[in-house]
């Protein structure tokens, strides 16, 4: 089975021997294209509904698991460079799933990707626009109480006049499209898969 297959499939425990026998014969950065192939194919497929949440966590994981092993043999290789994002799930909320799924599949599209967590106060966001200025925030939530927060933290960034120095993505299930227009965002994706496709977007990628 292809290093692909086995990430789409979420084969965790074959990846770890299957990538040290590809290095033998494969240069690093072409396995991890592989890796990230696979990863985008559970995406695909994910979308779709094809397969359901637990099944792209699986393959998620089968993907850190082989970059775990190809990441110190890179070197100085670099793979093509999209831009840097922040992401957190909003203050008060402590749910990550979704969240850590859309951090798997922003690392494997090429950003630089900082994930400061769950329970994110708006403070925290500002802090790091200002310092580290990434390209684009990312702000997700899965309870209905919780939502408005994500609009606290855009109010936040325009307070501090850092609005405009960057893009905001929100996500999460009680979120739609609407909503991301109503608080000020400039875009919400419905899933990880699309999150990477929206975020491209937003940056003319």
């Amino acid at each position: 089975m292809s290093l692909s297959k086995l990430v789409e499939e979420g084969e965790v425990y074959s990846i770890e021997d299957a990538v040290i026998k590809a290095l033998k014969n494969i240069e690093p950065i072409k396995i991890t294209e592989e890796l990230i192939d696979g990863l985008r194919m559970a995406g695909d497929k994910f979308k779709s509904g094809e397969y359901f949440v637990v099944d792209m966590m699986q393959a998620a994981e089968t993907f850190k698991e082989g970059m775990k092993i190809i990441k110190p043999k890179l070197g100085d290789v670099k793979k093509d460079y999209k831009g840097k994002i922040v992401l957190g799930t909003v203050q008060g909320d402590i749910h990550d799933i979704g969240k850590n799924l859309v951090v798997t599949m922003f690392e494997g599209a090429g950003f630089e990707v900082v994930d400061l967590g769950i329970d994110v106060n708006k403070d925290k966001f500002v802090e790091f626009v200002k310092n580290d200025k990434p390209d684009i925030v990312g702000l997700s939530a899965l309870l209905t109480t919780t939502m408005l927060e994500m609009e606290g933290v855009i109010e936040a960034l325009k307070a501090n006049n850092l609005r405009g120095q960057v893009k905001i993505m929100v996500g999460g299930a009680p979120v739609s499209e609407r909503f991301a227009k109503s608080i000020g965002a400039d875009s919400y994706a419905p899933n990880a898969t699309e999150a990477v496709n929206v975020a491209l977007k937003l940056l003319g990628k």
